[in-house]
């Protein structure tokens, strides 16, 4: 601060001298010629060799204050990019927290969505599963029970045909055999397969008319009837027996339901010897008329 008053003290009297002249050009040319006039030096070494010294001080200090200038700038100029620098890392720092956020909610809400549907998938199909191997298991249920009662209609069956079979062949011994005992004892065989044959029954009633035994033959008529009322050689096998043992008014009477029941042995009153003493009768008669008129009616 000194300095610059040293300074403006020596050059204001330069400059008061220079002001007038600067007005028009009559000063300049007399500025040149009071130059020329002054006989000695206007400062000593001393005082020019200080002006310089001074001068060279202050662009000194013109020159370290532009450098501070310049860095104070640039310090500010760091400053402020260093701030907006931090400031668009925090804002780019919180936009992605933000976005990190968002999608891992979004991917936490994705997943358990996805799980709730592949678990309600699999519920779903199990449901599906289970109710499809319930139906089927109860179809096979159904199969099998038909298979077990056609199995066992089978076995049946079987057993019927092996029972058939074997009376079959009975009968065909029974119409080879030439004695009453022997026909009885392959009925009873007959029977002893089949207790409810109604017609090995009445023919075993036959061999024992052929045997001499009329009261065995109508207790075997009577079993017969008590399966089937409406037998005709029952009635037939009953018809011989009594008239065999002499009581031809039941004779008669069970001839006539035999003929009722089967025309054929209307015949057999002609034809059959067991029925010899019935032929006389007349109440035989008259019950075929009644029931030739009822059949004409």
């Amino acid at each position: 601060m000194r300095r610059l008053t040293v300074l403006l003290c020596l050059w204001l009297p330069l400059w008061a001298m220079a002001a007038p002249s600067s007005s028009s050009d009559d000063g300049d040319t007399e500025l040149s010629s009071h130059i020329d006039q002054l006989e000695e030096p206007l400062y000593s070494p001393f005082i020019e060799r200080y002006l310089l010294d001074e001068v060279r001080s202050l662009r000194i200090d013109m020159e370290r204050k532009h450098r501070e200038l310049a860095a104070e700038v640039v310090d500010r100029e760091l400053e402020a990019a260093d701030k907006a620098v931090s400031y668009a890392t925090d804002t780019v720092t919180y936009f992605f927290y933000l976005i990190a956020g968002v999608s891992s909610a979004l991917v936490l809400i994705g997943w358990n969505s996805l799980r709730d549907i592949k678990e309600k998938v699999h519920s779903v199909a199990n449901d599906q599963v289970a109710e499809l191997v319930g139906e089927y298991e109860k179809r096979l249920r159904v199969i099998e029970k038909q298979l077990k009662q056609e199995t066992a209609h089978i076995e049946l069956n079987r057993e019927e045909i092996n029972r058939t079979q074997e009376i079959h062949s009975l009968w065909l011994r029974a119409s080879q055999e030439s004695t009453p005992g022997g026909k009885i004892a392959i009925y009873d065989q007959i029977l002893a397969i089949r207790p409810n044959d109604i017609e090995a029954t009445t023919y075993k009633a036959d061999a024992a008319l052929d045997q001499g035994e009329p009261q065995w033959a109508v207790n075997l008529c009577h079993q017969a009837l008590a399966h089937d009322e409406a037998n005709g050689h029952a009635f037939y096998q009953l018809a011989c027996a009594h008239s065999a043992m002499g009581n031809l008014d039941e004779a008669a009477r069970y001839f006539a339901r035999a003929v009722a029941q089967t025309e054929v042995y209307r015949e057999e009153l002609e034809r059959d010897s067991a029925l010899e003493q019935l032929r006389d009768h007349p109440l035989v008669y008259e019950l075929l008329d009644a029931q030739l008129n009822d059949a004409a009616v």
